[in-house]
């Protein structure tokens, strides 16, 4: 019995040592790779926080967090860290398991809540299927200047940048004006609650006037950095059922009112259905400045979407170009599950659902009026639904915190514009600017299309310069927002 404690350290000892080691020869690969990047900045040591920062991306990786157990776990982990640097950090269980991370780094005794400042991570990560990667995706695997991973642009880089920022303030014992608090949880993903649980049950602890989140882009083009986008606005969610309801029959003596067939010609009308295009503020401007730094075969059209003459071309000619640009200019429709009944014979009753994304402002049921419409057919029944309930506002692009991302730009990458972005995905950010959070969505790294289109993909990399330099620019951007001047 009295052997048992010095057992469970031997196991613990044999199971932390390899993790322990592996970091090490991984911290020591990455410092190779490097080498030659200015030290210091505003008195902080990154070649020492650089290094800090990726042995704990390295232990994020390594926890496979598709699953809640596993997002509880990266949050104790982070966790841990923090606590070790002196930072208060609390973790609490979601209803489905997962994890919710609070810390705080304070500015004064008595907390101003309009004041403060939240940054936000994700902690979770889309599975991995190992035999379509040439890599471990678990393994934090360092190849030709890249971390491959799952998590490495989709999320876990942010939520290790964020650790380190707040670290790299409290060791250099930066005055603060204002609080900063790191919330990571496991997002929305996979039916966990996400933003608005923790909106609802801990907004005391979260509570802030300016918020940083994922959601932007630093986008590479040519090895060069084009423009910096920062989300400050997103389209609403809304989902759409259609139900088409027939006869059940043998399936060898199908009755003429097939529920599939219906639905089925019902869907192929809906592909052909196209909502009108509408230029909000925030698109208006992302184009007007997106054109200046475009293809000018392209840019051309950006600068006249407005126009009354040539307007509804230009609208086309861009929407056409890129499905992201047409995702920002019109409500979107998608089909995302199909259910029949499984009995083996032809079912009474099929549906889709589809997937909406509404510009601020519009109404899911204007969409329904128009796929009713466009369906034509009383056997069709339509039902719908909305995630928030309600748009969002927009983020304010004349805010502290806005023109602090513009100056901080500046001094990272000289001569780069910061172009505001609506998202066509709803993130974290909508929860909080409904309730007067002016939040933006900026991920700091460098990334080039090819490499940002692997999100949550298969081989899923990020360039060991863009983290090196993604963590400087967010530090600069937080301690220049957050501290005395």
């Amino acid at each position: 019995m009295g052997h048992k404690p010095f057992l469970c350290l031997a196991v613990l000892w044999a199971f932390a040592a390899p993790i322990a080691f592996a970091q090490a020869q991984f911290v020591s690969q990455y410092s190779q790779q490097t080498a030659g990047n200015p030290p210091q900045f505003r008195g902080v040591d990154f070649n020492r926080l650089n290094d800090d920062a990726l042995t704990w991306l390295d232990g994020l990786i390594r926890i496979d967090t598709s699953t809640p157990a596993n997002e509880l776990a990266a949050a104790k982990y982070l966790a841990s860290i923090l606590q070790k640097e002196g930072i208060p950090a609390e973790v609490d269980q979601n209803p489905s398991g997962g994890g919710v991370l609070i810390a705080r780094l304070a500015a004064s005794p008595f907390p101003d809540p309009a004041r403060a400042l939240l940054l936000i991570g994700d902690l979770y990560n889309a599975p991995a299927d190992r035999s379509r990667w040439q890599v471990d995706p678990f393994g934090a695997v360092l190849q030709n200047g890249y971390l491959y991973g799952r998590g490495t642009v989709s999320g876990k880089c942010m939520v290790a940048a964020e650790v380190a920022v707040l670290i790299a303030l409290k060791r250099s014992n930066a005055q603060l004006s204002r609080d900063i608090i790191l919330l990571a949880d496991g997002g929305e993903e996979q039916g966990q609650p996400g933003m608005r649980f923790v909106v609802e049950n801990y907004w005391q602890k979260i509570a802030a006037g300016f918020a940083l989140n994922e959601g932007g882009s630093v986008v590479l083009n040519n090895g060069k950095v084009q423009y910096v986008g920062v989300q400050s606005a997103e389209k609403v969610p809304a989902q759409i059922v259609l139900t088409a309801k027939g006869s059940s029959s043998p399936a060898g003596v199908p009755s003429p009112d097939n529920a599939v067939f219906s639905l089925a010609a019902a869907l192929d009308k809906i592909a052909g259905y196209k909502a009108p295009f509408r230029l909000t503020p925030i698109t208006e401007a992302y184009f007007e400045q997106l054109s200046l730094v475009e293809d000018p075969s392209i840019g051309k059209w950006m600068n006249v979407l407005d126009s009354p003459v040539r307007g509804d071309l230009a609208l086309e000619k861009v929407a056409a170009a890129n499905p992201v640009w047409n995702a920002m200019l019109r409500d979107t429709i998608a089909p995302t599950s199909l259910r029949t009944e499984t009995s083996g014979d032809v079912p009474a009753q099929a549906q889709v659902t589809l997937d909406i994304g509404l510009l601020p402002g519009d109404s899911v049921d204007s969409i329904v009026l128009g796929l009713k419409q466009a369906v034509n057919n009383p056997a069709i029944s339509f039902s719908s639904s909305t995630s928030i309930g309600e748009a969002a506002p927009s983020s304010s692009l004349t805010s502290d915190l806005f023109k602090t991302i513009q100056q901080a730009t500046q001094e990272e990458f000289p001569n780069v514009a910061v172009i505001p972005v609506m998202s066509p995905e709803a993130t974290a950010s909508a929860y909080l600017r409904l309730r007067n959070v002016q939040a933006y969505g900026l991920r700091p790294f460098p990334l080039s299309v090819q490499d940002a289109a692997r999100t949550r993909g298969d081989n899923e990399r990020i360039p060991l310069d863009s983290l090196r330099t993604g963590l400087e620019y967010l530090f600069r951007v937080v301690s220049q927002f957050a501290t005395e001047k």
